[in-house]
């Protein structure tokens, strides 16, 4: 009697073979995920660096020419199908909080392969707390990497099909669509061009672009095994999703980083977007349903700590400032003229002058254009110095 019971435990819930399988695809997703964020990382760094050797050149399509750019190019393909992949292996709350891992190499390759400097002054401000940062990073993702869910199931056509008209879901699309749809009507209406309610826009989309990679992923990775997913609709739907989000994401982006601090709008993004596809992975997956109140407030645990390390290490980030310089040949004067949105900065009368170099790139020289000194005469009643100068500040 005992034996059968066992063995209809056994059948219903098999804890030793699905745990031991479970565990090891979550480490293939999170190693995959880990990888790809570093590569994504590297190349990012190798394009920038590739871009500041060609500062000085008048063709702006010449990094086109460097192996840098394409060797760059090359790893951030490579990079995102492993983030693409992983999600295919290991739950979607798992995999979203590590894209802090780009982050943390980004931070780091800016000391070494840049050669990013900072003054001695700014030391104890930006070196300390970025290094803060990222000790705190690898601890929250030490935490919820160990603590994350643990669920695993077919993502075939069938049980796509279940998740999308389960009441769950539908709840949350039903909120998320009236939730976006009030930020999209204040913001483009009403003129509410605050940063949170334009990433807020940026994550609510993330979170259905989450969900669809994950699915299209799934499917990918089934009709590789064997079990053709590719002929079912459901596939191209969600492929379809997938990247309008993306692209309506991308727009959103553009505009954001054209009002606010690239990083301040890298932190707050990484912390709203990576909520809002946690829910997502939540609600749609299941995927905290056999996860117990420690584990779950442990995985919680992790992820704030990896927020404050992401915001401590965009914070010690220099600030750019916004200058729009245009040059203008003052007619009363006879010299050029740097105007920066309506003000005239008059630069050094030394027979030529300097635009700023790439922002943030201490070690490359401004390029130096001659000018040419104009013979004009000034009325007499002009109180203004021809030729008086302020200093241009630069980070």
């Amino acid at each position: 009697m005992a034996g059968v019971e066992y063995s209809k435990v056994d059948s219903l819930f098999p804890v030793s073979t699905y745990e031991s399988s479970s565990y090891t695809e979550n480490l293939i997703g999170t190693l995959l995920a880990i990888f790809g964020n570093l590569l994504i990382s590297i190349s990012l760094s190798i394009q920038k660096y590739s871009h500041v050797n060609l500062a000085g050149t008048k063709d702006p399509r010449a990094y086109y020419r460097t192996k840098t750019w394409w060797l760059g190019l090359f790893l951030t393909i490579v990079g995102e199908l492993g983030i693409f992949a992983s999600y295919a292996f290991a739950p979607l709350s798992l995999i979203a909080p590590l894209s802090a891992v780009s982050v943390i190499a980004s931070s780091i390759l800016g000391f070494i392969f840049l050669r990013e400097k900072w003054k001695p002054k700014d030391f104890l401000k930006r070196y300390v707390l970025s290094f803060l940062g990222c000790g705190l990073t690898v601890a929250g993702t030490y935490l919820f990497v160990s603590f994350g869910p643990n669920s695993h199931e077919k993502l075939d056509a069938e049980n796509m099909v279940k998740h999308i008209i389960g009441w769950p879901f539908l709840l949350y699309m039903l909120l998320g669509i009236i939730t976006f749809c009030l930020l999209l009507y204040f913001y483009k209406l009403r003129d509410a061009n605050y940063l949170v309610v334009i990433l807020m826009l940026v994550a609510l989309l993330g979170s259905i672009t989450a969900i669809t990679v994950k699915a299209v992923s799934g499917m990918v990775l089934l009709s590789m095994l064997g079990n053709l997913q590719l002929s079912y609709p459901i596939f191209y739907v969600m492929f379809v999703s997938m990247v309008a989000t993306v692209v309506f994401q991308a727009t959103f982006l553009s505009q954001a980083s054209n009002r606010y601090d690239s990083s301040l709008i890298a932190s707050v993004n990484y912390i709203l977007s990576t909520t809002f596809s946690i829910i997502a992975g939540a609600i749609f997956y299941l995927e905290f349903n056999h996860a117990d109140v420690l584990h779950i407030c442990m995985f919680l645990l992790g992820c704030v700590i990896c927020f404050l390390g992401v915001f401590l290490i965009t914070k010690s980030r220099k600030r750019t400032k916004a200058f729009e310089p245009y040059v203008h040949l003052d007619v009363a004067q006879g010299i050029p003229t740097i105007h920066d949105k309506g003000r005239g900065i008059q630069p050094d009368y030394n027979g030529s002058f300097s635009y700023g170099s790439l922002v943030n790139n201490d070690g490359v020289t401004p390029a130096t254009l001659p000018v040419v000194q104009e013979e004009m005469a000034v009325s007499p009643k002009s109180n203004s110095a021809p030729y008086q100068s302020a200093d241009l500040k630069r980070d």
